[in-house]
């Protein structure tokens, strides 16, 4: 049975719980519940915080979690990525009083706050900076005034947030997270679950896109709308009409309904997909 961390609360909680249902996986009810099994499926389901998900299964306690690539790389766990699954992004980035700081070489030797110690510690290493990390669990842009630390580094989204409390982002991106799957080893079953959800994303991305064209003009509609591998065409009663199928990019549909609409398609519709397996 293969054993699945997943966030019980928090910005991913909700949406991991939406996808591997989506997945057509079991999961609980009662947000109250700690473990639930699915046995349909084959699998268990471990309710933990987004924190601890990589360190349990670094440590092969269990198979494979959802969590952020934020958290993976901070906990210097042994778990692996294996997928990026498409939801919870988010940019990390320094934050210091305004006119302090240009760039990375000004942290040389200050202190700097982040609830990411480790993610933090290693990106300054990697550039050779050597600065005091103050590990902080959370509001951490409030360290600088509170006297704390000299810079923070955040989760950053507007910069709003770090302006009311009179910082400013400089230097470079510290790194782009993404919710992701992780795993220890390649258990039995993961592949059963990467495609599954791999399927929901695809489903998430692309619509099913019907049309009649005419036959003559098909090579031209490809190219408008060319698929995974090609449309699929079939002959309409009419010997010079053909009928279209073809997924395309979900953000993309009614440019692409527009562009096949001048080119001579008629009778276009849209499906959502529920489902796939690519």
């Amino acid at each position: 049975m293969l054993r699945i961390a997943v966030p019980n609360k928090g910005t991913l909680s909700e949406t991991a719980g939406a996808m591997l249902a989506e997945a057509g996986y079991s999961g609980r009810r009662d947000p109250k519940e700690l473990i639930v099994a699915d046995p349909r499926n084959d699998v268990e389901f471990f309710y933990l915080r987004p924190r601890d998900i990589a360190t349990y299964v670094g440590s092969g306690a269990l198979d494979v979690g959802i969590t952020g690539r934020d958290l993976l790389l901070d906990s210097h766990s042994g778990a692996t990525e294996v997928d990026v699954l498409d939801f919870g992004s988010s940019t990390f980035r320094f934050a210091g009083p305004p006119d302090r700081f240009g760039g990375l070489p000004d942290l040389e030797g200050v202190r700097v706050a982040t609830s990411y110690d480790g993610l933090v510690s290693d990106f300054l290493a990697r550039h050779g900076v050597s600065a005091t990390v103050v590990r902080l669990d959370g509001a951490v842009e409030s360290a600088v005034r509170l006297g704390v630390a000299d810079a923070v580094a955040d989760v950053v989204e507007t910069g709003t947030t770090l302006r009311k409390q009179g910082l400013e982002i400089f230097g470079p991106v510290i790194l782009e997270s993404n919710a992701v799957l992780i795993a220890n080893g390649d258990p039995e079953g993961l592949t059963t679950l990467r495609r599954r959800l791999q399927g929901v994303i695809v489903a998430h991305r692309y619509v099913l896109m019907d049309y009649d064209l005419p036959a003559e003009l098909i090579d031209q509609a490809t190219a408008v709308a060319p698929g995974f591998e090609s449309p699929t065409v079939s002959p309409l009663r009419d010997g010079g009409w053909v009928a279209v199928r073809v997924m395309v990019p979900r953000a993309e549909t009614n440019q692409i309904m527009d562009r096949l609409y001048e080119l001579g398609a008629r009778a276009i519709l849209v499906s959502a997909i529920h489902a796939a397996r690519i």
